[in-house]
Order: structure tokens, then C-alpha cells, then sequence
């Protein structure tokens, strides 16, 4: 988004649709508990934690303590304590993710695919890491050994996410393809690591798509269509879209403190780019 109000306008009308319905589909334990009204709504809670991804700050206590409490004090005159804020960020989790949802972008039949690494913590302490025990694992790119999660995005010629996932770091990026592309169609283009002639056949019979993976170099190349080809040689596109959403929406580093907080910081920093005004394309008619 161009400004905070108009963010605002638009996390503000997703919440006012959703908030109820969420509440009627929670389920309740018989018990009654007192629900002491916030002095920030949930709309407002979501905005701070995405605007940070769109600003120039890389620590989420100094963004809050000098833009919101100070900077922004007209906009959020009834700002609470950074440690009170702190507790409300792990509700929103589950209206981010649905909120994500709702800014993927529209299929138009091109899509490229690829998946990236999501470190959790430096290798020389991954023995004494325990905040993602049990959830993150040891897996290896073309760059190196790293310990943490795979992202796997999917992207149209736009720059726009169509979709995203998150397995453990040892996951193969193959594995994921099938979930990914349940409600899609079309080309999808991707790189040698997507190489498999049992999935290409799956996704074309099952839901009517063409994966165009490259060819390893043991392989034999096939001939393809002119524009096809086009297509295959543009695939850097995503490339540049995870290189922003690292360096520019933030969406990994190591000092997380919870898994949860993990979620948050990646939603938020996928929701920044969608809502980023101007995106790495294709610029295609």
C-alpha cells in the first residue's frame, strides 16, 4: 500500500468480515472467561506488525517504540506498552493467515515455481538450538548446509504470489507440487530440481498442467515451443521475487523465540510484498 491509512482501510475490512465469523467457529470449552476489551483492535494490531515489514527498520522494538509510539501517536493515540503488545501478537496469527489468502494474486495460465531456504539460526549452533525442536530440520541448497524451513512459492508472470507453503528444510521440492497446484492450471516453469516424469504426468492428467522443469545435464533436451522456451529462460523472475522478500519484506532471521513467532514474521513479511506497489514482471500484454 502507498500509505498507513490506506493499509489500514484494508486489513480494517477483512477484519470486520472475518472477526465475527472466526469467533462463532471457535470452539468453546464450557468454562466462562472474562474478555477484557484491547485498547487496539485486531485490525490495528495487524497493520503495525505490516507495516514493519514495509519500513526500513530490521528490529521490531525499535519500530514500535519511535514510529508507533512516537511518530504515529496520532494514528494510534491508545498505543499500549512494546511488552503488552508483545503478548497480543501471537492472536493474530490465524486472521494473517487468512488475510494472506485473500491478497494472493490472479492466475492468468504462466506460473514459475521454486522453493527457498528459511534459516533459523547460524550452523554453529544448531546443536544447541531448541526453540524449533521437533519442527525445523537440516537440509541442503546449492549455496550450503542450513537448518531451518523451505519456502515454496508459486508466482505469475506479474510478480503476484499465487501460492506458498512451508515444510521442514530436509523436505524434497518436489513433494509440496501437488498441494500447491490444486486450484490452478496452466504452465508451470521451474528449475532442474523439479525434475520428474511420474509428476509432470500426475499434474497433467489430475489438474490440467504442463510443468516445464530444465533439464539436468545427464538428460537428453527435448524440443520445445518457441515461446515456451521464452518462458523457461525468464524464470530468474522468482528468483528476484524471494531475493526481496528476504532483503526487502524481511522474512527470515535467526532470533525468533517461538514457532509462532516465526509464523508471524513470515506472514507479515508475504502480506508486505503482495501489498508492495511495484513488482518484479515479465510486463507481458
Amino acid at each position: 500500500m502507498s500509505s498507513l491509512e490506506a493499509l489500514f482501510c484494508h486489513v480494517d475490512d477483512f477484519c470486520q468480515v472475518f472477526e465475527p465469523l472466526w469467533h462463532q467457529a471457535l470452539l468453546s470449552s464450557g468454562k466462562k472467561y472474562r474478555r477484557r476489551q484491547r485498547s487496539l483492535s485486531l485490525s490495528e494490531v495487524m497493520t503495525i506488525l505490516i507495516a514493519f515489514h514495509q519500513s526500513h527498520y530490521r528490529n521490531f522494538k525499535h519500530f514500535y517504540l519511535i514510529k508507533v509510539k512516537c511518530d504515529w501517536q496520532q494514528e494510534f493515540p491508545l498505543a499500549v506498552s512494546y511488552q503488552r503488545f508483545v503478548t497480543w501478537i501471537l492472536s493474530s496469527l490465524i486472521p494473517l493467515c487468512t488475510y494472506l489468502r485473500r491478497c494472493f494474486g490472479q492466475y492468468t495460465g504462466i506460473s514459475f515455481i521454486d522453493a527457498t531456504s528459511i534459516k533459523v539460526c547460524h550452523n554453529r549452533r544448531i546443536s544447541q538450538h531448541r526453540v524449533f525442536e521437533g519442527c525445523a530440520a537440516r537440509g541442503k541448497t546449492s549455496v550450503g548446509w542450513f537448518f531451518g524451513f523451505k519456502l515454496h512459492l508459486v508466482i505469475n508472470e506479474r510478480g503476484e504470489l499465487l501460492n506458498v507453503q512451508v515444510t521442514p528444510g530436509n523436505t524434497d521440492d518436489r513433494q509440496p507440487i501437488v498441494e500447491l497446484w490444486q486450484d490452478l492450471w496452466g504452465k508451470v516453469f521451474a528449475d532442474k530440481g523439479y525434475v520428474s516424469q511420474s509428476l509432470a504426468q500426475h499434474l497433467q492428467e489430475e489438474h490440467e498442467v504442463t510443468l516445464m522443469a530444465k533439464p539436468r545435464r545427464n538428460m537428453k533436451h527435448h524440443l520445445m515451443v518457441y515461446q515456451n522456451k521464452l518462458f523457461a529462460r525468464k524464470r530468474a523472475l522468482i528468483e528476484t521475487v524471494i531475493d526481496q522478500l528476504k532483503n526487502i519484506s524481511q522474512i527470515e532471521h535467526s532470533r525468533h523465540r517461538s514457532p509462532t513467532n516465526f509464523c508471524v514474521n513470515l506472514l507479515c513479511g508475504l502480506i508486505a510484498y503482495c501489498h508492495q506497489p511495484k513488482k518484479p514482471s515479465l510486463q507481458l500484454d
